[in-house]
């Protein structure tokens, strides 16, 4: 009998078993561990709320969580307001070099925030060059653009391109012939857009929104340098649980905790909408891109000309000061040079970009490996394990980096596994935080792949395995490539984990750009953030090279 059910257990149950094995130690464990963390007491061992009440007794804590949601919301908002509009006039109307505009829109949006937040201070800080011209022309006393106003402008601007992104894809599908009979019947342009054109996009507008969502309340960069006095919760959990004096691992346990509520409870209400309002559409007559006139051409390449010279800004600004000369790399002394290169990319000790690139390679690896296997499991073999793999692989998404860095310092620091301080610990946590791009865009690329094809295959004679190796991998190839380039970029500029978890032997380029702007080198930061958003540039030229497209859509 024994025998017997050892036979039915097949190649794809073994494999499923050890990648939930993989998850359950990398993901469940380290979650648990920190709940358990947040209702014990070191001391005594025994059950405790005294974190969760001095978190919500304390206007100091409690206010972090308010900011946070206030920043989350109207950056989250904002964004939207700005990607809707700017999809729909690259879609419809054409725009002169909207080709180079495009990939300015989506090069925007693959720099770390905190770069942004960065570039930002020499632009409109208190010796900002836009804050000095201005207070010197009108007589002003302007104190620079920092605290909310600063995080929003950052954040919004940084944002919108992945909801651009996403609702560029979803307007190929858009059946432009509902238009046109709205337009018959008398419907202003406006009245289109605001009765037809949105409901049908509402979600893929919800879903790209979760996303800014996520991001926006999950980063730590933004807000540390700009915010001043503004702080949220990814600045509290860090500094708690970092502390000067030792860290308050229990209250950082319980921070961590109420983030995670809040991000889960946001997944699934925007779950929710969007499938109360799902819609299923094949462009008989797709929205093609018609020459304006007058008043209208004007405004839309302004409009577009505008936005997207703001969004590009920033990448602009640290190209520039990268060349400027310095005075050690704190003071801009007139003139230009090349000592932030010099004390940067060829200095002897300088190992952080081997470190980017070594750690996101094999962490890439290892997304794009068990990304594409998960990926074929939860689509072709559905079972309940599998539907649990699924959104387990989800987690580490919703779940903010500080706290998933937290966690995994809870969890390996100790025996019986021990990877904390070691290059190992790293890759895991960026290829499991960065992992759902990549299973995303490939359920969606398999869901468009018949059975038929498959079921072909195995008739004539090929195993399961050589099926899927030899038909329906090079079939998903496409859409596995769109979601391993997010995959890849968001690897390689990922802070909030990578401050928790790095040491000197394994410090990477944002842990380096964020750790010379505390340090006020400027310089040396700018020439960091230069290498890598060239590195993210040449990676997009690549994915455009291999797959022939001009944009990314998942």
């Amino acid at each position: 009998m024994a025998q017997t059910k050892r036979s039915h257990i097949s190649f794809w149950t073994v494999i499923s078993l050890w990648l939930f094995a993989f998850f359950a130690i990398f993901v469940l464990y380290p979650l648990i561990l920190v709940l358990y963390k947040s209702v014990v007491d070191p001391a005594s061992g025994s059950a405790t709320m005294a974190y969760f009440t001095r978190f919500f007794t304390k206007p100091f804590y409690w206010e972090t969580m308010v900011h946070s949601m206030e920043v989350t919301v109207v950056s989250t908002i904002l964004a939207a307001l700005l990607g809707l509009p700017m999809a729909y006039l690259m879609r419809s109307i054409k725009i002169k070099g909207s080709a180079l505009l495009n990939i300015l829109i989506v090069i925007s949006y693959l720099s770390p925030p905190f770069i942004g937040a960065y570039a930002w201070i020499q632009l409109l800080g208190r010796n900002g060059v836009i804050t000095q011209f201005f207070n010197q022309l009108f007589h002003t006393s302007f104190n620079g653009v920092y605290g909310f106003s600063g995080i929003v402008l950052v954040f919004t601007l940084q944002s919108f391109p992945l909801i651009y992104i996403f609702l560029s894809g979803s307007l190929k599908t858009f059946d432009n012939s509902l238009n046109e009979a709205a337009e018959s019947l008398g419907c202003s342009r406006f009245t289109r857009m605001r009765r037809i054109l949105v409901p049908l996009l509402l979600p893929t507008l919800l879903s790209s929104s979760m996303l800014v969502f996520m991001r926006v309340f999950a980063d730590f960069g933004t807000p540390m340098l700009i915010g001043e006095g503004f702080k949220t919760m990814p600045v509290l959990v860090y500094t708690s649980f970092m502390g000067e004096v030792g860290g308050d691992d229990g209250f950082a346990a319980a921070i961590c905790v109420i983030m995670i509520v809040l991000t889960v409870v946001m997944f699934f209400a925007q779950r929710y909408l969007a499938n109360r309002s799902t819609y299923t559409m094949t462009a008989l007559k797709p929205i093609v891109a018609e020459k304006a006139s007058g008043l209208r051409n004007i405004m839309a390449h302004g409009i577009v000309y505008i936005v997207t010279g703001l969004a590009i800004l920033p990448q602009l600004v640290v190209v520039y000061t990268s060349f400027l000369r310095s005075n050690g790399g704190q003071v801009f002394t007139g003139g230009y040079a090349l000592q932030s290169y010099e004390a940067t990319l060829f200095a002897k000790d300088n190992t952080v970009i081997w470190n980017t690139y070594f750690l996101g390679i094999v962490a890439i690896a290892i997304v794009l490996v068990m990304g594409v296997i998960i990926a074929y499991l939860s689509v072709r073999k559905k079972n309940l394990l599998n539907s649990i793999l699924d959104t387990v692989t989800m987690f580490p998404f919703i779940i903010p980096g500080s706290v998933l860095g937290i966690s995994f310092l809870f969890a390996f620091n100790s025996p019986p596994i021990v990877l904390s301080g070691t290059a190992l610990i790293m890759i895991i946590s960026f290829a499991i935080r960065r992992m759902p791009y990549t299973v995303r865009s490939s359920v969606a690329a398999l869901g468009q792949i018949s059975k038929n094809v498959e079921e072909a295959a195995i008739s004539l004679g090929a195993s399961d395995m050589t099926t899927f190796r030899r038909i329906t991998l090079p079939m998903m190839m496409p859409g596995v490539l769109a979601g391993a380039i997010m995959s890849w970029v968001t690897i390689i500029s990922e802070l909030s984990s990578s401050i928790i978890l790095y040491t000197t032997a394994n410090q990477t380029l944002t842990v380096s750009i964020y750790t010379e702007v505390i340090r006020g080198n400027y310089g040396n930061a700018s020439a960091y953030a230069t290498i890598l958003a060239l590195t993210s540039i040449l990676s997009l030229l690549i994915f455009f090279k291999l797959t022939g497209r001009r944009d990314i859509s998942i």
